[in-house]
């Protein structure tokens, strides 16, 4: 029997992170349910990287989305499409020089840098609805980042009333270390609203930043 996955309503990321849930827990096939073209497109794009067969269907209000394996007729016929795609090509390749190592990736901790309580310029509300669907996102990876660094217009997302700070707790409750700007929470006149985090002041952003191996900035 299908799992089902009712998205519709749902903001992105929500579609996608719901239905990759349903297919890690419950396996397939998955029926995931989306009010709009775009939430299709990347849920069907999703179960095709993880190798898997995705067919959409119109239904009233939007789009049903049966998710499954591959079938093995399916699957064959890539197979020797891809043979002899291989046997065209190889045949007229010369063999490559020998190159240098790929340097291994730095390492280091994982650091988030949330400078805004927008993503992205041109429109705040939708920004803020990018930010929160960004926050949100981040609680769903395999592993959480090592620490969240907010501040400027960031270091209001980890105040009381905004919409990231549940988001935020689970990340800390993940592991990730949340350090908000002193600085700036002083500025905005928030200094006694920070709802999630510990307070950090700008030598530690500093140094925090200089050891990370991965920054990420939305």
């Amino acid at each position: 029997m299908a799992t089902i996955v009712d998205a519709r309503g749902k903001a992105c990321p929500q579609p996608v992170i719901e239905t990759k849930n349903a297919i890690r827990e419950q396996g397939t096939p998955v029926i995931t349910m989306v009010d709009n073209d775009i939430a299709r497109q990347n849920v069907e794009k999703m179960a095709r990287q993880m190798g898997l067969a995705a067919e959409s269907s119109q239904i009233d209000g939007g789009w049903r989305i049966l998710i499954q394996p591959v079938s093995s007729d399916v699957l064959s016929a890539v197979m020797n499409d891809m043979g002899d795609a291989l046997t065209n090509v190889l045949p007229d390749l010369e063999p490559a020089p020998c190159c240098p190592a790929v340097p291994a990736a730095p390492a280091g901790p994982t650091v988030v840098v949330l400078s805004s309580s927008c993503m992205g310029t041109g429109d705040d509300t939708l920004g803020a609805a990018l930010m929160k669907g960004f926050v949100y996102a981040l609680t769903q990876l395999d592993a959480a980042p090592d620490t969240v660094l907010l501040y400027n217009g960031g270091a209001k997302l980890s105040c009381a009333g905004a919409d990231t700070v549940d988001d935020l707790k689970v990340l800390e409750r993940n592991g990730a270390e949340i350090l908000t700007c002193g600085t700036c929470l002083n500025h905005y006149g928030l200094t006694d609203k920070l709802a999630v985090g510990q307070v950090t002041n700008m030598y530690a952003i500093a140094e925090t930043l200089a050891g990370a191996g991965k920054v990420i900035r939305p």
